[in-house]
């Protein structure tokens, strides 16, 4: 018997299963950055590992100010390595383009989900469960997106995905059994596969993932491909 919901939250609610490495080249395509999408791939890469190493977000940052930070680092390494031969003020006006383009996107993938967690809220309590940076309640706050019971993030409490840990204090903040929690993400390494070491029962939003075809010991409980098929599934 299902009483309480964790969602994964970047690639399940903001972008319907679709990583946001995609989101992101979708973004340099349409400013016509003239790049190719592996030395993107290489820029996008360094751009995560600097934002997990030094505090550039700050808990009062919305998503727009993170794809702005984000977008920063990624442009000035594609330049740095010469793979973009562009002016200062070219790229930053591609680059605020992109972080203006993604934002509308995520704001769309928001919208698609609201009705769907407005549902399932009504039922269960709802957990968010996310690898973020410290100001995903700004984020929430600013999509108007506060449903949840608690948001466990991992710059927070100090334990990230594909870390078991984090999802066992999902549970333990929605107060029920594993076995009694529904553990919902896109991806199988991060999501399906950690979730389903801490014992809760998992569906995968199956689309285009970071790495397709991953291999994983953990198979989820349920697939599904449209957020939009969860109510029908857990009520």
């Amino acid at each position: 018997m299902t009483r309480g919901v964790i969602f994964d939250y970047g690639g399940t609610l903001d972008t319907g299963g679709l990583h946001w490495s995609e989101v992101l080249w979708a973004g340099y395509r349409d400013a016509r950055v003239p790049v190719s999408k592996e030395q993107f791939l290489e820029c996008y890469v360094y751009a995560e590992r600097e934002l997990a190493r030094h505090p550039y977000i700050k808990p009062r940052h919305t998503f727009l100010d993170l794809l702005r930070l984000k977008l920063e680092l990624e442009t000035a390494c594609l330049a740095a390595r010469c793979y973009w031969q562009a002016r200062e003020e070219s790229r930053k006006a591609a680059a605020e383009w992109i972080a203006l383009f993604c934002y509308a996107r995520a704001r769309q993938g928001i919208e698609a989900s609201r009705p769907v967690l407005e549902t399932l809220a009504n039922r269960y309590p709802l957990a968010l469960v996310s690898n973020f940076y410290g100001n995903l309640r700004s984020v929430l706050r600013d999509f108007g997106l506060e449903l949840f019971h608690s948001v466990i993030e991992s710059a927070v409490v100090g334990a990230r995905k594909p870390d078991p840990r984090i999802f066992r204090l999902g549970v333990e903040a929605l107060g029920y059994e594993a076995q009694e929690t529904v553990a919902v993400g896109d991806s199988l390494g991060n999501d399906i596969e950690p979730a389903s070491r801490a014992g809760c029962l998992t569906v995968w939003l199956k689309g285009k993932g970071w790495q397709d075809g991953q291999q994983v010991s953990a198979l989820p409980t349920w697939t599904i491909t449209d957020i939009g098929q969860l109510p029908v599934l857990l009520l």
